[in-house]
């Protein structure tokens, strides 16, 4: 296969340990939102949008962050919440394809080229993959589509927030001519600094340079620059195979404290959850609940069993029982989840389905 024939798509959540909070939270929604400890000598993990108007970014000190919005609001991180939701999005990936590349919580590389559902162009299977993250999670993604790694990761952030955003193969030498040397993924701010004090702004400037010098100058990376200011980008996605959990969660529009309306939200999670083993054939011997009251207070509760969890009638069974050993609810429940872990090492790896484009 020729590599102008791949289709890659890079995924990347909108200001993801933020948006997770202002998700949760109505009372943050619209506000300017940083995730990091607001000590002297804490560092911001995230920013919201509202935050990012102001100049707050991540990995900018709390004081600095505080000293350019004086209305922040901070955050503390649940992680834990974060790997959560990160794991729903994963799962979303896998209805597409088994050539997931995660690269942190909140973004991944896709290889789409041979589909799992039967989409005409990456470019419909990354806006129905937005469509389901926001389904799903409520939280929106951008996107970028391309056919090697480089490119998808650019364009993913041309159209931030909840954008998609396309280079085809006839596109990327205009498009890298025009781009702005500092949004050059690969090209950190003081490399940037020293291309521009030689008159090197854009990747037109780029172009110009030879290999040989780029390398004296550069190293390693210098032949890295050389190839991707001319589109060229061979690497391949690299599958994460190792499934450690794989589950669901809703939240509800109005709060629950009764045992039959609970079950009945619960049987809605265990029907999704189920659906979602049967695709990937993947079969834990842990489950575990999740609860999410009213007043945001979590918990969760596990049972781990000797045998797989392989049929929807164990799976009912184990999530009734975690269900009702927590009765009775003095208060509301917004928030339900299952999670299926405990995955045996000797689990099959996925198959790759073909289609015809």
């Amino acid at each position: 296969m020729h590599a102008e024939d791949r289709k890659i798509i890079h995924v990347d959540m909108d200001a993801f340990f933020a948006s997770v909070e202002q998700r949760d939270n109505p009372a943050l929604r619209g506000k300017p939102v940083v995730v990091g400890g607001e000590r002297e000598r804490g560092v911001i993990a995230a920013a919201s949008y509202e935050a990012r108007k102001y100049g707050v970014r991540s990995a900018m000190s709390s004081v600095l962050a505080k000293r350019k919005c004086p209305s922040l609001i901070f955050v503390r991180p649940s992680f834990e919440k974060y790997k959560t939701v990160s794991c729903q999005i994963r799962e979303i990936f896998f209805e597409y394809t088994d050539l997931v590349e995660p690269l942190s919580l909140d973004e991944a590389f896709l290889d789409v080229t041979e589909a799992k559902k039967g989409k005409p162009s990456a470019t419909l299977i990354a806006r129905e993959i937005k469509q389901r993250i926001k389904e799903v999670t409520g939280l929106t993604a951008s996107a970028g589509v391309s056919y090697c790694k480089f490119l998808a990761k650019v364009a993913s952030d041309v159209n931030k927030p909840d954008g998609l955003f396309v280079i085809t193969p006839d596109r990327a030498e205009d498009f890298l001519n025009e781009l702005d040397i500092k949004k050059f993924f690969g090209i950190g701010r003081v490399t940037a600094e020293k291309l521009n004090k030689q008159g090197i702004y854009k990747g037109a400037d780029l172009k110009k340079m030879e290999q040989g010098e780029l390398i004296r100058q550069f190293g390693k990376a210098g032949a890295y620059y050389y190839k991707i200011v001319r589109g060229i980008d061979d690497r391949p996605v690299v599958p994460s195979r190792e499934r450690k959990s794989l589950g669901a969660e809703n939240t509800f529009l109005t709060d629950y404290v009764e045992l039959d309306d609970l079950t009945e939200q619960l049987l809605k999670i265990e029907a999704e959850v189920w659906r979602r083993l049967q695709r990937s054939q993947s079969y834990g011997r842990t489950l575990t609940l999740k609860i999410k009251f009213a007043d945001f207070e979590q918990i969760t509760r596990s049972r781990t069993v000797a045998d797989l969890i392989k049929t929807e009638e164990h799976l009912h069974r184990l999530a009734h029982d975690l269900l009702k050993n927590e009765l009775p609810f003095v208060k509301g429940i917004r928030l339900l989840g299952l999670t299926i872990s405990n995955f045996p090492h000797e689990e099959k790896g996925p198959v790759q389905l073909t289609i015809e484009f």
